[in-house]
């Protein structure tokens, strides 16, 4: 099993060592337990909770205030073994959830303005990105592919540049290439070990143009600063998938086309394409095999 991050729990009894062994494996943590069966002392569950990702406790345990500081904001889960609840101050755990008051620095990213943004792709979508991003002051646009496109690149001024230049040079990638033999597996270790540590990748081409082992150790590292992906392999990723226990990597269900005009254009372009094979004509939108 891959570890993506080491937890701790605390247990305020002791528990038989399958039950402990089971905790270990369903989470990958690291299980820490009250040794007795007597009720454990006030100063010991403060000191055993510090730091825990998760408590299991009785109703015998008082969970106040004062053990709640103690435990900090790494305390993500309270289980009690028992229905009541009046030994837990409810209305403080209420407090420790959601949003905090506003801090300097809090929730704070990378902008737009002033940056290089690499653009692999640059077809109609990739285009119509350039497009939209260009009136946030992006500085500079690099693109690659099979070959240049002055002619489209001219109205970004954008530059062509090898892969690995661009993954080097661009504070966010973007990939928007089509699925080929000479894309698949495209972005792996060697892409990702050129990028910045406080470079932003994006993928909305498709799932397989990216290593998501790679990128996995990519974030987890520190080697580039997060991933946004529209498109995984497969598709919708397995719940218990590396990638979704990410801070750092948003992933969204494939919905890049996801408003009614552009669904309904495609819809209207496969119907005009049928039409027109059904008729012996050219397809408006034919692949070219």
């Amino acid at each position: 099993m891959r570890r993506v991050r080491l937890m701790k729990v605390f247990v305020t009894r002791r528990i038989p060592p399958e039950g402990s062994a089971t905790l270990a494996r369903a989470v990958d943590c690291e299980v820490e337990q009250w040794d007795s069966d007597e009720p454990i002392p006030s100063e010991d569950l403060e000191r055993g909770v510090a730091g825990a990702h998760g408590l299991l406790c009785l109703l015998s345990d008082r969970i106040d205030k004062k053990l709640l500081d103690t435990a900090g904001a790494n305390l993500k889960v309270i289980s009690t073994m028992s229905v009541g609840v009046d030994h837990l101050a409810l209305d403080e755990i209420k407090k420790r959830g959601g949003w905090t008051s506003w801090k300097p620095l809090w929730m704070c990213g990378y902008g737009l303005t002033e940056s290089t943004v690499g653009i692999v792709g640059l077809g109609r979508i990739g285009q119509a990105i350039a497009r939209r991003l260009k009136p946030f002051g992006v500085r500079r646009f690099l693109y690659t592919g099979s070959q240049p496109r002055p002619q489209e690149a001219a109205e970004f001024q954008a530059e062509f540049v090898p892969v690995l230049q661009l993954a080097a040079e661009s504070d966010f990638i973007i990939v928007a290439c089509s699925l080929t033999p000479a894309t698949r597996g495209l972005c792996s270790k060697d892409f990702y070990q050129r990028m910045k540590k406080t470079a932003v990748f994006i993928n909305i081409s498709r799932g397989e143009v990216v290593n998501q082992d790679d990128l996995y150790q990519a974030l987890t590292s520190g080697q580039i600063a997060a991933a946004g992906l529209d498109v995984t392999t497969p598709e919708p990723l397995p719940t218990n998938h590396p990638l979704l226990t990410l801070k750092n990597c948003v992933i969204l269900p494939h919905i890049g086309s996801a408003t009614y005009r552009t669904r309904n254009t495609m819809s209207v372009l496969a119907a005009n394409n049928l039409l027109a094979g059904l008729r012996g004509e050219p397809m408006p939108s034919e692949l070219k095999l």
